[in-house]
């Protein structure tokens, strides 16, 4: 009977594994996304060897970004830049308001300034990944399973939009309570919400989807929910605030950096993004530094 529940969980977290790995790698071979021409942002100078890595504090000081900018990102165009560039943007944002609601997501792993994916190098870091990868076939590399996140700013937790699918079914055990779902898409992985340290940035906040402790959410499922928490990847996602409505996240499995990802709510955009295009000004749910935030208005 050990064995069995053994080989049953060994099973899981490779399934799990592969799950996610085909999450990510879908979000990444998004069609559209690479003929997306990113703005022409400034980013301070740097190179391949780490140590010619710029100052994040400097970075803001020397190349502050305007909110009209901002506005000139997108979920699509924004996954073309290189990693560098997307940790000097990162470093260059705050956390902004906790959202609320759903949010379309996309995912991206990171690359370098040739253009190619860093797949190897960040699966490298993680052990056994790379052995799994190889046995992952090209056709779940497609499926694009994860469609966002729902926030729920009040109870400060959050799950996940995964599309209700076939390739699932083995993962899931629905006792004994059943699934929530937002239409056809199921509502799994459960996290807490929080301000706190970012793994990249330390100067400020960011707003922080851990989901070590989901074991102890409600409406946590074992089967699959366990794979993201303590028992499997544990999975920690930090997210800053592009402008109202659009944010961009980076994503740690057992503490090492595995990809980025962006979530976006139209409706939000909407409603909050012009006035922050005219003021740069955001209500701030974390603590924003002792940096100060440089605004910079088209006429300066």
């Amino acid at each position: 009977m050990a064995f069995h529940e053994q080989r049953t969980a060994t099973d899981l977290r490779t399934a799990g594994l592969l799950m996610l790995c085909a999450f990510a790698l879908a979000g990444c071979d998004q069609i559209k996304g690479f003929f997306s021409k990113p703005p022409d942002l400034k980013f301070a100078p740097y190179g391949e060897d780490y140590r010619s890595k710029p100052d994040f504090a400097a970075v803001e000081h020397q190349f502050p970004l305007a909110p009209a900018d901002l506005a000139k990102l997108t979920p699509d165009n924004v996954k073309n830049y290189d990693q560098e560039q997307i940790d000097q943007i990162y470093a260059r944002l705050t956390a902004g308001p906790i959202p609320d609601g759903s949010y379309d997501g996309g995912l991206f792993f990171p690359k370098g300034k040739s253009g190619d994916r860093r797949l190897t190098e960040i699966v490298g870091g993680l052990p056994g990944m790379a052995v799994e990868l190889k046995s992952i076939k090209m056709e779940m590399l497609g499926a694009a399973l994860w469609r966002g996140k729902v926030f729920y700013r009040n109870d400060m937790l959050l799950r996940n939009r995964i599309d209700d699918t076939p390739l699932l079914k083995p993962l899931i055990e629905a006792k004994p309570t059943p699934i929530q779902m937002q239409g056809e898409q199921m509502l799994l992985f459960p996290a807490q919400l929080y301000c706190g340290q970012s793994l990249l940035d330390s100067r400020r906040e960011s707003i922080i989807i851990d989901y070590f402790f989901s074991d102890q959410l409600p409406d946590y499922h074992p089967r699959p929910d366990f794979l993201a928490g303590r028992n499997g990847l544990q999975v920690r996602d930090e997210i800053r605030m592009v402008r109202p409505g659009f944010y961009l996240g980076r994503a740690y499995v057992n503490k090492a950096f595995l990809l980025n990802f962006t979530l976006y709510n139209a409706e939000a955009d909407k409603l909050g993004g012009e006035e922050f295009r005219k003021s740069g000004q955001v209500k701030e749910d974390c603590w924003p530094g002792t940096q100060s935030r440089k605004i910079v208005t088209a006429s300066q």
